[in-house]
């Protein structure tokens, strides 16, 4: 349950608490304008000594003794300029071991842009429309620094058009009412044994094993508790959760954090699904207090340590104030050697997301917040040393980013980018360039989004999950009212393009604000992230947490009651249920025949059926067979069809004798010639009448 870098404030607050608040130089000048034609200004503020730190608990208060600083601003545009362009705000700092925290109010006083990470510099992006703002900066922890300001007005990125392919649909699993499974369920982990096909999610101190059945229509679910035993595993009272499986390997390492510079976390592993549970160190020896992260998967190549005793190696990798960490393990998990840097707070700031392991052995920390922009820490050589790659386009953003890793090495960086949109850029040489960073928004007519993650299957396959709402404004705001869906956004292409999919349709997954600022707020039921992971035969699972179940669900709005659903955090999986997969060996049409229809002529009648291939490849060689009552009448000639297409086929039907009412049957594929994603639904009947 990571914090914006809390503990710095608060020794700072206890530094300072013998201070005089005093007053920092206000802002020079006091107000500025921008507009259409002159599209920028620029102010200072500063030096400040003591720290505010009551963003944590909520809303910011500026007070004698709660420092803020604010600058006046006036924006004068035409009525429809906000339609390609935006107001940005950036502030900067010399000491990037400072911290400030800014936020932008309207006339009546509602925050509607803010940044509110750790990084250096912040930037706030909002919608170009004309009235008078205040631009608030918090010193959140200042040094005896001061800042700079720059204000402009700057066109809007235009969204990349969205796929044309249909993308996929989701059915979505929860644990049985009253079973207690699952209830306290903010920031999931979820991994797939692909040598079992079992499914692990790991939330609060409760570990779940989900089976599902692919034998029924929809499939279903079964949920069991399969935590492992106190005290030295996770399944007692402890802090950030998280859990990772070694999807080819079969390994599950569930991990709990302390908070203690000696015993960082409780840590188990399972080879058997949680049916036993094995102790392990926790995580390696100087690793940070908070936000945890496990991942894993094959070394370098030609720098196999001699000593592994697991085919894999484990990674732990974790931050303190200052500087973040990882762990490598090669004996699966077991014990962890020395912690290596792999960023100081003067390179990147904030929480990193999950690390990720590519098929060649390099290994990826992401990073919402590195010098104002996104990027990776990128290591070479199994952890030993690592470097920080920023993704040109992006800017600093509240939620960790997420990479996922395709079977050639392809990566895919999916963000949230400043402005709350969904954004994901394309590497095929270990971060060094980018390529496709793109805005996969317009699909959906999502307007802010949270808790991105990635998975990818072949190298050009992918898929980006996030929370999205198509509402506008300041989505960590208490009055924010808008609703959140569960959307996946599918590339089959390498990334060029993308389809985009509301994986909850009917069902919102959130009512109001989410907050992101880390501490206890009422908006933060989620928590700070969710998962994402890809079984064996290439369906994306998202683990999320249910934020609007009960009564919220059938009627959702921005309430905090979480007796009755209203910022409820329900265990929940989204599975893919059709459509293309992430691995291109399990594409397989899926042959339906629609209707079946005759048509008379004297005394011969001919027999209509469309045929319709509704899976994600090709077919050849498709006949469809005609059934008269419980009397064969014949086959049709064989067609091929292209996956989405469908075509009328027909057979020729002597009908002497036959007058009156019969029941016609057609089967596509009656032989199962032709290998389908689904074999139950090849066949439809009709009554026809035969004069």
């Amino acid at each position: 349950m990571g914090t914006k870098w809390s503990t710095l404030p608060l020794s700072l607050a206890v530094l300072y608490s013998g201070l005089h608040a005093g007053l920092a130089l206000a802002a020079t000048p006091a107000t500025g304008t921008v507009t259409d034609r002159n599209t920028s200004a620029s102010y200072t503020a500063g030096p400040f000594l003591v720290p505010n730190v009551s963003g944590l608990a909520g809303a910011v208060s500026c007070s004698a003794v709660l420092p803020c600083d604010d600058f006046t601003l006036k924006v004068d545009v035409p009525a429809a300029y906000a339609a390609d362009h935006n107001l940005t705000v950036r502030v900067k700092w010399a000491n990037s071991t400072a911290d400030f925290d800014l936020y932008v109010l309207d006339e009546a006083g509602n925050v509607v842009g803010s940044a509110a990470s750790s990084s250096d510099p912040e930037l706030a992006v909002l919608p170009a429309v004309s009235g008078t703002y205040t631009v608030r900066v918090v010193p959140y922890a200042p040094l005896g620094d001061s800042i700079a300001a720059a204000i402009e007005l700057t066109p809007k990125p235009a969204p990349a058009a969205p796929g044309t392919g249909t993308p996929p649909a989701y059915s979505s699993h929860q644990p049985p009412a009253g079973s207690g499974l699952g209830t306290t369920a903010g920031e999931p982990s979820i991994g797939a044994n692909w040598k079992s096909g079992k499914v692990m999610f790991q939330s609060n101190t409760q570990t779940l094993r989900v089976s599902f059945n692919d034998s029924v229509k929809p499939a279903s679910a079964i949920w069991e508790a399969k935590s492992a035993a106190p005290p030295q595993c996770t399944a007692v009272t402890g802090l950030d959760p998280i859990l990772w499986t070694d999807s080819r390997l079969g390994r599950t390492i569930e991990s709990q954090l302390l908070a203690n510079p000696v015993i960082n976390s409780l840590s188990c592993y399972t080879d058997d699904d949680a049916q036993t549970w094995v102790p392990t160190q926790g995580g390696g020896v100087g690793q940070g207090v908070d936000h945890q992260s496990i991942g894993g998967g094959p070394y370098a190549p030609g720098l196999l340590p001699s000593l592994a005793t697991f085919p894999h190696a484990v990674y732990y990798c974790s931050q303190s104030i200052a500087l973040a960490t990882c762990a490598r393990s090669d004996n699966g998990g077991l014990t962890y050697g020395p912690s290596m840097p792999v960023y100081t707070i003067e390179q990147c700031g904030g929480l990193h997301g999950h690390v990720k392991v590519a098929p060649d052995g390099t290994v990826y920390l992401p990073n919402k917040s590195c010098g104002g922009q996104q990027g990776v820490a990128v290591s070479l050589d199994n952890g030993m040393t690592w470097t920080i790659r920023k993704v040109p386009n992006s800017s600093a953003g509240d939620s960790d980013p997420s990479v996922g890793i395709g079977s050639d090495g392809t990566v895919y960086f999916g963000y949230q980018n400043s402005d709350g949109h969904p954004r994901v850029a394309v590497s095929r040489d270990r971060g060094e360039t980018w390529t496709d960073d793109q805005d996969v928004s317009a699909q959906s007519g999502v307007q802010n989004v949270a808790f991105p993650a990635v998975v990818a299957g072949d190298g050009d396959r992918a898929a980006f999950a996030y929370l999205g709402t198509r509402t506008a404004g300041n989505y960590q705001d208490a009055g924010f009212a808008g609703l959140w869906h569960l959307y996946v956004a599918h590339t089959y292409d390498g990334g060029k393009s993308w389809v985009t999919t509301d994986a909850t349709p009917s069902d919102p997954v959130q009512a109001g604000c989410i907050w992101l600022g880390g501490g206890s707020n009422p908006c933060r039921n989620l928590l700070d992230f969710m998962d994402a992971t890809v079984d064996a035969q290439g369906r994306v699972l998202v683990g999320y947490a249910d934020g609007c179940t009960l009564a919220c669900a059938t009627s959702p709005s921005p309430a905090d009651d979480p007796a009755n659903g209203y910022h409820s955090e329900l265990a929940s999986i989204a599975r893919q249920a059709d459509g293309k997969r992430l691995f291109a060996r399990f594409d397989q049409p899926d042959l339906v025949v629609t209707s079946v229809r005759s048509v008379q002529l004297n005394s011969k009648a001919t027999l209509v059926a469309t045929v319709a291939n509704k899976g994600t490849s090709a077919a050849s060689g498709v006949v469809v067979s005609f059934m008269e009552d419980t009397s064969s009448v014949g086959s049709t000639a064989p067609v091929s069809l292209e996956a989405g297409a469908s075509m009328d086929v027909n057979l020729v039907w002597p009908t002497t004798r036959t007058r009156g009412t019969h029941v016609i049957t057609a089967v596509a594929d009656p032989a199962n010639t032709v290998s389908e994603s689904d074999e139950s639904n090849n066949k439809t009947q009709a009554s026809v009448y035969i004069k």
